[in-house]
């Protein structure tokens, strides 16, 4: 069953699994590919993106651009999208709500017709985390706003370049200020930039359309501007969430496993802690071989700015501390209100106590399987392989979240030995 057949009333059912064996290939970076769509509105002219992941958030952000003017088509997981002279730059409700990188429209569509008018996104459960970043930075470029009925309406007579300086390193703020910067007069300072790998991939992307962009994938980057800019072909870097969710799973059932595509310089940090948990991970050639005990130990987690522990972990690490050898404390650094799902982690029988920004895991042998709910991505996929671990069956409903971020979870997982299917 594909992304698009799933549904609320499509749940996946896992059961007790382990240990699981062999390889699988992780597909390119949802957190890339998304943004990487939007920069094609830069510039006029025939895109071609490899690597791309099927999932619903590339359907939807298809429908977006679509919806301005693009014209996309799919060949399994190339997307070639053209880009015509003038665009309708408005992003509306019904396609904004969806999701939260929507948002990222704003800075090309101003930098090329000075003038969006967005709806206010949407996206993932897990609490409010406000735009006051982005829209801040664009107007230190000149751009100005006015907020009503739900719908940002952005506009400028000229971006200017100036130093901007983030009070955090924001992913989607830095994404929108690189895109807005790149058709700006002179130059451009990010200072306190986000420093994921995603961002280095759109840098690249942006070079190769003619930009003159450094010092990405570092704190400060100096961008300065250029008068226009030309389409390109590239390739979307891999997946690391995805490849955390095949660690994870391992982690958590045991064995030993191929991750292909996998980039271990882009999970430092989680290849560090999965290290002290007991786990071997280390490169090949074509990604990452990893293996793990039968029950790995507890250790201390707390998320942080890349390259430390992204957030997107988080629910991967509390599952796998969940059934783990001793206690745990997590702490969330970044999005207030990411415990959510702690409660369902709690229906299949995990010991987990929330106060404040910490949750307390104290792990058990196994878990036991009930139904529950995903509330995100992150979290649907962290049900997932904590029900590797769980005796009877497991029953994650309103799994669509969960095709959000993955290609084919199920069968990937499946492949490796799980029992796991839709029901």
């Amino acid at each position: 069953m594909n992304n698009e057949t799933l549904s609320e009333n499509t749940p996946i059912l896992v059961e007790k699994s382990g240990p699981l064996h062999g390889s699988v290939t992780v597909s390119g970076a949802k957190n890339s590919a998304l943004k990487l769509m939007a920069a094609c509105l830069l510039a006029p002219g025939t895109f071609t993106l490899r690597n791309v992941p099927m999932i619903a958030d590339v359907k939807w952000m298809s429908e977006l651009l679509e919806h301005m003017g693009a014209s996309i088509s799919f060949n399994e997981n190339e997307l070639t999208i053209n880009v015509p002279e003038t665009l309708t730059p408005e992003a509306p409700y019904e396609l904004v709500e969806r999701m939260r990188a929507s948002i990222v429209v704003l800075g090309p569509l101003l930098a090329r017709f000075g003038t969006a008018r967005v709806s206010v996104p949407g996206g993932d459960d897990f609490g409010h985390r406000p735009i006051d970043m982005h829209l801040r930075g664009l107007e230190e470029l000149g751009a100005e706003f006015t907020t009503s009925h739900g719908y940002i309406q952005a506009t400028s007579t000229g971006l200017t370049g100036t130093r901007v300086l983030l009070e955090f390193p924001s992913v989607g703020a830095t994404e929108n200020l690189l895109m807005a910067a790149v058709l700006a007069e002179g130059t451009t300072i990010i200072d306190n930039a986000a420093r994921e790998p995603e961002i280095s991939d759109l840098a690249d992307f942006l070079n190769r359309m003619g930009a003159q962009i450094s010092g990405a994938g570092r704190s400060i980057i100096t961008i300065d501007g250029v008068n226009e800019l030309h389409p390109v072909e590239h390739t979307v870097i891999p997946d690391r969430i995805e490849a955390a969710t095949y660690l994870a799973a391992l982690g958590i059932a045991g064995g030993e496993i191929e991750i292909e595509q996998a980039r271990a310089d882009h999970m430092d940090m989680m290849i560090r802690k999965l290290g002290e948990m007991g786990m071997s991970v280390s490169p090949t050639v074509n990604g990452l071989k990893a293996a793990a005990p039968e029950r790995l130990k507890s250790v201390d987690i707390s998320t942080l700015p890349y390259p430390g522990v992204a957030t997107d972990y988080k629910p991967l690490f509390v599952a796998m501390l969940s059934v783990a050898d001793g206690v745990g404390i997590v702490t969330e650094n970044i999005f207030a209100g990411r415990f959510r799902y702690a409660d369902e982690l709690a229906r299949i029988g995990a010991d987990i106590r929330v106060e404040g920004h910490h949750a307390v895991v104290r792990g058990l042998p196994s878990l036991s399987g009930a139904p529950v709910r995903a509330h995100d991505i992150r979290a649907g996929a962290a049900l997932v392989v904590a029900g590797l671990a769980a005796e009877g069956e497991t029953r994650i409903s309103d799994a669509h979240h969960i095709s959000r971020g993955y290609q084919d979870l199920v069968g990937n997982l499946s492949s490796l030995g799980a029992k796991i299917s839709y029901s």
